[in-house]
């Protein structure tokens, strides 16, 4: 799996989970869907990812958007 395709696979996962949690708990999780949508919209304006760095400190392939 490539660093581009784990980061879009973590942030779908973090959104998914975070609807999921408001309807089951609180919709106070909808904070952790705004956290990840202003992550990524940060990531594209400084091309800066943090989930970009740590999934290629643990060894996934280089892709195409982050290097």
């Amino acid at each position: 799996m490539t660093i581009d395709r784990a980061v879009f696979a973590f942030a779908g996962t973090v959104v998914l989970v975070s609807a999921l949690l408001v309807w089951l708990v609180s919709p106070w999780w909808l904070l952790l869907t705004a956290f990840a949508g202003a992550n990524l919209l940060q990531a594209s304006v400084t091309g800066i990812c943090p989930a970009a760095m740590l999934f290629k400190a643990m060894g996934a392939k280089p892709g195409v958007a982050f290097q």
